[in-house]
């Protein structure tokens, strides 16, 4: 393996760890020893990389370092541009635009020969012909779920009842045939779950999160693992 290659994994390595990582965890994740892991964490350093911690103590990478995405392999390049192209048919106009800007991003950093290779690549996701129902709030949606606000929602459940909630959205789910948002419901003191094609007015308050969203993401996490009798969990997508 050329070093230029070993430091690209090195940095791979490193953004894949939210803690400290030491050199010996390294050196057998990479299959290359210690001594080459210290001398190569000093080579990023003095490219720029801002790399906390050092022998003995471990290594965390702090954000702000970017290297161009030159040593992409054939499986990356696929998958960057299948999942760009899923996104593409989705009926997010903001999301499919920001994809065509993210794909031109890295093609200017790569070589031409990734550049050919990314626009010849013969996958192919379907795309929605119609804009999916609810599609004009899955911006606001993403806006508040990002900055941690309250929504308003109307909402009509499986039954015909319309009800109005406050709900702190924490997650979106892309299903096919609908998109459900996760969310702790105010009205019912407890997590629900709800498809944008039954919301009939959605509005972003200023009103932030009592709590931040990593934590009503763990809360959500362990509801959903709740152990349920069969007859409730078959309901549980329209239990609101």
């Amino acid at each position: 393996m050329s070093k230029t290659a070993r430091l690209f994994k090195l940095m791979d390595a490193l953004r894949a760890r939210r803690h400290a990582v030491t050199a010996a965890q390294l050196a057998a994740q990479l299959s290359v020893s210690v001594r080459t892991v210290y001398r190569d964490v000093q080579t990023l350093v003095e490219l720029g990389a801002r790399i906390d911690g050092g022998a003995g103590v471990g290594y965390v990478l702090r954000a702000g370092f970017f290297l161009p995405p030159l040593m992409f392999g054939e499986d990356e390049i696929e998958a960057l541009v299948l999942g760009a192209r899923w996104v593409q048919g989705q009926g997010d106009a903001e999301l499919a635009r920001a994809t065509e800007t993210v794909l031109a991003k890295i093609a200017t950093a790569a070589p031409r020969d990734l550049r050919d290779r990314m626009a010849d690549t013969g996958l192919f996701a379907p795309r929605t012909r119609a804009p999916a129902p609810g599609a004009h709030n899955l911006a606001p949606l993403r806006s508040a779920i990002r900055r941690e606000h309250k929504l308003c929602i109307r909402y009509t459940d499986a039954a015909g009842v319309v009800t109005e909630r406050v709900v702190w959205p924490v997650a979106l789910g892309y299903f096919e045939g609908a998109r459900v948002i996760a969310a702790w419901c105010e009205l019912r003191e407890d997590f629900r779950h709800f498809r944008l094609d039954r919301i009939a007015a959605l509005q972003v308050l200023e009103a932030p999160f009592p709590c931040p969203r990593r934590e009503l993401l763990k809360r959500w996490r362990a509801h959903i693992e709740r152990p349920e009798p069969p007859c409730r969990a078959s309901r549980a997508a329209d239990r609101n």
